[in-house]
């Protein structure tokens, strides 16, 4: 990652560099003994960056010779039922004095002009949110239309002037912590609160999506230790992109692209973006698993991944690229039911559905009968075949268990076909890629379909979404 740094490149990235130490302060009266602990928002969850012991006179104190980096900070006090989040930006030197009886607001933080605006704003939060509560509880108990219309223009005014304080500390102290918070946690205004037609609709979902960073660089890494950054990221991915492979590592390559500048947004979205896609929601979005792979992991831009990390990350991927949505399905060199070859490429058919099965395998046993039973039934007349492969983990020879569940079960219109341990082992010397390997054989059964040519339409899917996804593709064919 080194290599991308240049010269400048910290001028752009928003955290400034200051002393090489930090010391967090705690002062908790109430408190006589117990460990008390330092933690930092990261994602959805607390981390632990420090701890201390808390004296007789209810001080601890959390130290170290490094520089936290900016964020939302929470000490957890002894027992860990209770805590109290504070913010960390340039300064280092803090000292957190609590009040049990009123953690929120009795809290005073010295030492930090950061925390300074946030309590100033906790506390409007919570008059405010007092306040739009009566007015609910006003406007549910309301006895005519004048005084329902009454409780409503208030809680829309108080609203309305809640928002406008947001977006004055926005606007009045943009590099603030307090900002960042704010325009994380803001949501894009829509062209229409009451869309009537299709259109309507796909505006505001085109505006929604244009302003939805608005007021988030992807230079600045404060935002990443904070509650709010994660949920955004996750809405962005999964609900506003159109779930296709290109259209995400457009979006993904623009976004780590904006990071460069800052190390740890940079590690935050790949580590996130990998982790999302090794074991995607939706078929075909493996894509872009193995796009992050050759564009970043395999060139050393993740350096911070240790060898076990980087070695699951690499397998994983070796494991997919042959086989993505879209790819000509590798041969398979195979021998039928009577020991004679018979290669995947040898079967003519509109569509061959590809099942890797294990006759000991016990869902495998449950799901061929259904599976030959819907091919019989429809898929068969559609110039649909089947080849089955026999694909067992097990060392033992189970070609006569294999025979005897094709005889019982009469897959008998079926393409039948083994590897034997010969070829397997002759493979392996030839440093040749196994079925296992070009089709992701991790399971059985696994079921794959591809069209006339070979390229592969699908895979990974249940008998019924293979039957309807079959039925679309006919349904369209004859419109």
């Amino acid at each position: 990652m080194k290599q991308y740094l240049l010269p400048l490149a910290t001028m752009f990235c928003l955290t400034t560099a200051q002393a090489q130490h930090f010391t967090i302060t705690l002062q908790a009266a109430q408190y006589q003994s117990g460990i008390a602990y330092l933690t930092y928002h990261m994602g959805k969850n607390l981390s632990v960056e420090d701890s201390a012991a808390v004296n007789n006179k209810g001080v601890a104190v959390f130290t170290g010779k490094r520089k936290l980096p900016s964020g939302i900070y929470a000490v957890v006090l002894p027992g860990k039922s209770k805590s109290i989040d504070f913010l960390i930006d340039k300064e280092q030197v803090i000292t957190v004095k609590i009040d049990t009886t009123d953690l929120l607001l009795k809290t005073v933080v010295t030492g930090s002009p950061a925390n300074v605006l946030l309590q100033q704003y906790q506390k409007t939060i919570t008059t405010k949110a007092q306040l739009l509560d009566a007015e609910k509880k006003a406007y549910n108990a309301a006895g005519s239309r004048a005084d329902s219309l009454q409780h409503e223009a208030n809680y829309n005014r108080l609203n309305k002037d809640l928002n406008d304080y947001r977006d004055n500390i926005i606007k009045s102290q943009p590099s603030s912590m307090m900002a960042v918070l704010l325009n994380a946690m803001k949501d894009p205004a829509l062209l229409n609160n009451k869309p009537k037609t299709h259109n309507d609709s796909l505006q505001n979902y085109y505006y929604y999506k244009m302003h939805y960073w608005d007021g988030i660089t992807f230079m600045d890494e404060r935002v990443i230790r904070t509650p709010f950054f994660l949920p955004k990221l996750e809405k962005y991915y999964r609900e506003l992109i159109v779930p296709e492979a290109d259209s995400i590592i457009k979006e993904a390559d623009y976004q780590l692209l904006l990071a460069r500048s800052c190390p740890e947004m940079y590690k935050f979205l790949l580590n996130w973006l990998t982790d999302e896609y090794i074991s995607p929601k939706y078929m075909g979005q493996d894509a872009v698993f193995v796009h992050l792979f050759e564009k970043y992991h395999s060139k050393g831009l993740s350096s911070w991944l240790n060898e076990k990390q980087m070695e699951t990350v690499s397998r994983r991927a070796y494991m997919l690229m042959a086989n993505l949505i879209g790819a000509k399905a590798a041969d398979l060199e195979m021998l039928d039911t009577t020991g004679k070859p018979f290669p995947l490429y040898n079967v003519a058919a509109d569509y061959t559905v590809v099942v890797f099965w294990d006759p000991t395998c016990g869902h495998c046993k449950e799901e061929l009968p259904h599976l030959d039973s819907v091919y019989r039934a429809n898929w068969q007349a559609h110039n649909v075949k089947m080849y089955g492969v026999l694909s067992a983990d097990s060392k033992e020879d189970l070609r006569q268990e294999w025979l005897k569940y094709i005889r019982e079960h009469n897959l008998k219109d079926w393409v039948n076909v083994y590897q034997t341990k010969e070829m397997e082992t002759a493979n392996s010397a030839a440093q040749k890629p196994g079925y296992r390997q070009l089709y992701d054989v991790t399971l059985t059964p696994t079921i794959y379909l591809l069209d006339k040519e070979k390229h592969i339409i699908a895979k990974k899917l249940t008998w019924q979404q293979l039957d309807d996804l079959l039925q679309v593709k006919w349904k369209m064919k004859s419109n």
